[in-house]
């Protein structure tokens, strides 16, 4: 049995988890390292009026990928294989039609994906997530993305309990090799008049929400594995705890999750269609459970160690058709919200 891994060269926690658990079980994992492509990897893709036929050809051996039973996406970054010594316009180009390789790739396979391109990206927008979350079910922050200042005055003014700042995606930059990440962090009144930028950039902003535990909830095909840590304990995280993530690895602890909560978590990645999925909720010191985001793709190599959570085993189960798989088409159906919250059609039914 033949598996593809698509990721990319730097990807040195979960990958070697995954293929070490698929070992186990007997099959090939195959990484496709796009970074390195297409200086170091080829691909080619031939179709005629008869058959389609998909080589991988890396410095490990060769995969035909009518041999594939499933392709597990993790990582995508390509272009990096490109030799600078390419001049910048001819690079650019070559970037672009790497990309339409590879994603030509991903659209034409005929296995089991987990998960497919198109449903991952679809369910990383943070304000989809939102959206669907709350028809759901689900309790959400009060939230506001914007690049309008004033709209951000006003958003702090109903919310004396506070407010905080955070990115829609995984922001950081990196000056004289150094990777500058931007946690979230709770917002002053004196930044306030320090607004100017969102010109440039929009933000997002959310109502605090009080914290008695920080959960990981993550989400293997029909398992549920859920995590807790008290980020309260350390005074630097708790605003966000990956500002203390190193440190508190250790820290994290099995969690049980209420039915109902756990049920409205595998509603909404039936409705991405998803069969993996880290999710992060609050436990707040009243027992409610907000949601914050899902992560169509996160890692989760810290909580195999600590508490020692077999996601990787899962992940590989499902890939092999040890274990069952979601069914759900996902995407979105384009009635999905015009339908009526599922617990109001229960009643109805009722």
């Amino acid at each position: 049995m033949n598996v593809l891994i698509v990721t990319h060269s730097r990807d040195h926690h979960c990958t070697p988890l995954i293929t070490r658990a698929l070992m186990a079980r007997g099959a090939t994992a195959w990484c496709f390292e796009t970074d390195l492509f297409p200086s170091s990897v080829q691909l080619s893709l031939h179709a005629d009026s008869r058959q389609q036929t998909l080589l991988l050809k890396t410095p490990l051996g060769q995969l035909d990928m009518a041999e594939l039973q499933s392709c597990y996406y993790r990582r995508l970054r390509i272009g990096g294989g490109i030799p600078d010594t390419v001049p910048g316009a001819y690079r650019e180009a070559a970037q672009k039609e790497s990309r339409a390789q590879v994603l030509g790739l991903l659209h034409s396979l005929d296995c089991f994906q987990l998960d497919g391109y198109e449903k991952v990206r679809r369910a990383d927008h943070k304000q989809l997530q939102l959206k669907t979350a709350a028809h759901l079910g689900l309790e959400i922050p009060d939230s506001l993305s914007t690049n309008d200042p004033q709209a951000v005055r006003e958003f702090f003014a109903v919310h004396p309990q506070g407010i905080v700042g955070k990115m829609l995606s995984s922001f950081a930059i990196y000056e004289q090799g150094q990777e500058k990440v931007m946690f979230t962090n709770r917002i002053q009144p004196e930044d306030l008049d320090h607004l100017d930028a969102l010109r440039h950039g929009p933000m997002t902003f959310q109502a605090l929400v009080p914290k008695a535990l920080e959960l990981r909830v993550t989400i293997v095909g029909e398992q549920v594995f859920a995590a807790a840590i008290d980020s309260q304990a350390n005074e630097r995280a708790r605003t966000d705890w990956r500002r203390e993530g190193r440190r508190m690895l250790q820290d994290w602890q099995h969690h049980t999750l209420p039915a109902d909560i756990q049920a409205k978590l595998l509603a909404l990645m039936d409705a991405f269609g998803l069969n993996y999925g880290a999710i992060d909720l609050i436990l707040t010191p009243d027992g409610r459970h907000v949601f914050l985001e899902l992560n169509p793709a996160g890692e989760f190599m810290w909580l195999e160690q600590h508490p020692g959570l077999p996601i990787a085993d899962a992940l590989a189960d499902v890939l092999i058709g040890n274990a069952p798989r979601r069914g759900a088409p996902g995407l979105l159906a384009p009635d999905f919200f015009a339908r009526g919250k599922p617990q109001e059609l229960a009643a109805q039914a009722a």
